[in-house]
């Protein structure tokens, strides 16, 4: 027996076929929506974990400029107890530098000169005196420029005849002289000649080095 289709099949397979699509459409918009979801999720899961991760390493932060405060409040201690610290070894060092000046001139003033004062002022020693000759002034500069382990940069600041009545009422030619020096820190000079200068004579040693000192020291 024969049968036959007297439906619209063609409608029919149209009508399958839309519904397959829409169908794929729902499950790819599911599908879709489950990535996004998921996706979603995940995003706000690195964000979460980023926010903690900001938040600690602003909490170190603070702490570190908290630290570095307390250091830098250390450091200026520190530099002003260094400073204090230096200031006190140079006083005690210091305290000794007229011995080494006294000690420095009578090995370095040269026969027939009479020095009649001496004056420091702080590395500046100023030297007044009577000499024989020029050649003897000439003589104490040399020894103080080239042989001196204290005095350095020797400067002559005036040298004039000057004539003086000896006891017999006899006239003598001599030369008035001043001459200006630097005196060397104990820290710029050798600790062999410091200790040694500083042994010769101990009792001078707690002279202050600003001290201003008026000697006479003869030498025949």
């Amino acid at each position: 027996m024969i049968m036959i289709n007297l439906l619209p099949h063609r409608e029919e397979r149209r009508r399958r076929k839309k519904i397959a699509f829409f169908a794929g459409l729902a499950v790819a918009a599911v599908v879709g929506a489950a990535i996004v979801g998921v996706w979603y999720l995940v995003v706000q899961q690195l964000i979460s974990g980023q926010q903690q991760r900001n938040a600690y390493l602003q909490t170190e932060i603070s702490k570190l400029d908290t630290q570095i405060k307390d250091i830098a409040s250390l450091k200026a201690e520190i530099a002003s107890l260094k400073a204090r610290q230096k200031a006190v070894e140079d006083l005690q060092i210091d305290r000794n530098v007229p011995v080494h000046v006294l000690n420095e001139l009578v090995r370095q003033v040269p026969e027939g000169i009479y020095i009649t004062a001496v004056k420091q002022d702080g590395q500046t020693l100023n030297v007044a005196g009577i000499a024989q000759t020029q050649e003897r002034v000439s003589e104490l500069l040399r020894n103080t420029a080239y042989n001196s382990e204290w005095l350095v940069k020797p400067e002559l600041v005036e040298s004039k005849a000057a004539t003086i009545q000896g006891a017999n009422k006899e006239q003598k030619r001599l030369f008035d002289f001043a001459i200006r020096l630097t005196v060397k820190r104990p820290q710029d000079t050798p600790a062999a000649a410091s200790q040694a200068a500083a042994n010769a004579i101990p009792a001078a040693a707690s002279a202050p080095a600003s001290a201003a000192i008026a000697v006479v020291v003869k030498k025949t």
